[in-house]
């Protein structure tokens, strides 16, 4: 299938609407009402927005009267950078081993941090070589429950997580049910379709194994119109949340470390619909589709679709010289 080319940008298909067709061949929902809080880890390519929908997510909701955590959980320790104007805060995991040295105990006031209404706080990894960024998040979520992380009294925690890699700590959230859905942040490109099909796998993955968790939609990011992501959403069967275009005004101010997601910006509404889906959303059983339905979205001449598997040869792997051995097989006659 081949998406039809236009410049108006597709179509936000309200969640609710996607559970009302759950039963007539439409995405399997969740029925149960949504606990309080809600727990959702938000996955993506990385460099795909992540951070930048989830500053403003936060942010408008904040300005809606909820009460809301934002967790950076990507070792890059980036999510809470536009939120803050551009500066870093301490991280969890290194604000940790500094604390250990000095024989003290980490506290709230320490790594974590509010603007506006949004609590934030970045969980870290390990220094470039020196350790497994996976394993840091599941230390760095141990040091939270030794916080109280259990016992915090929020409406939505966000987690922002590494999509490209959906296994060990990365994989925690769907994996140990610690969220109750997950969100996809894509655009009309291949890779980042990709990552989006991968999660949707380990989401259907772990729900064999017994899990909770479902896909609650997509947030397409960066989007010029051409319809590959809204494709997607619909052969995997999941809804999208929002569609944020790509607009020059947007990705100036992103750069310059400002929030567009506010009531009163020309950007506002469009956070606001994001924000509602987003607390309606119910999980629902994703379809994930296999490489050549992922290729099947695309133009023959945007992906390579076309290209034949063509295999290799002895002769080939040794610049084209053939060299025969003998066998060493000891044959025996039979009688």
């Amino acid at each position: 299938m081949t998406p039809t080319r236009s410049s108006a940008a597709p179509s936000v298909v309200s969640p609710r609407a996607m559970a009302e067709t759950a039963g007539a061949g439409g995405p399997r929902a969740e029925t149960a009402a949504p606990t309080r809080p809600q727990i959702i880890a938000i996955y993506g390519k990385g460099g795909i927005g992540k951070s930048f929908t989830l500053a403003n997510l936060s942010y408008m909701m904040a300005r809606q009267g909820l009460r809301v955590l934002l967790i950076g959980c990507d070792p890059k320790s980036d999510t809470t950078s536009l939120l803050f104007g551009g500066r870093n805060t301490p991280t969890i995991i290194d604000t940790s081993a500094k604390k250990k040295l000095a024989g003290e105990d980490v506290t709230i006031g320490d790594v974590c941090f509010k603007r506006d209404g949004v609590y934030a706080m970045e969980l870290g990894g390990p220094e470039v070589g020196r350790g497994c960024g996976g394993r840091g998040i599941i230390h760095g979520f141990e040091i939270l429950d030794r916080l109280g992380f259990q016992e915090w009294d929020f409406d939505f925690v966000l987690l922002d997580f590494l999509g490209d890699v959906v296994c060990g700590g990365f994989g925690l959230p769907i994996a140990r049910d610690l969220c109750q859905k997950v969100i996809v942040v894509g655009a009309n490109d291949l890779q980042s379709l990709y990552v989006a099909n991968n999660v949707c796998s380990a989401v259907e993955y772990f729900r064999k194994l017994g899990g909770n968790v479902g896909v609650a939609g997509i947030v397409i990011n960066k989007d010029d119109g051409t319809g590959e992501a809204q494709a997607f959403a619909a052969a995997a069967g999941i809804p999208v949340l929002a569609t944020i275009p790509a607009d020059e005004d947007i990705r100036r101010k992103s750069a310059a470390y400002q929030i567009v997601g506010t009531p009163d910006g020309p950007w506002g509404p469009l956070f606001e619909t994001l924000a509602t889906n987003v607390a309606e959303a119910s999980p629902v059983h994703p379809a994930p589709l296999s490489q050549d339905g992922l290729l099947g979205l695309f133009k023959n001449e945007d992906v390579g679709r076309d290209v034949v598997l063509e295999p290799a040869t002895a002769a080939d792997m040794r610049g084209g010289k053939v060299i025969e051995r003998a066998s060493l097989e000891v044959v025996y006659d039979t009688v």
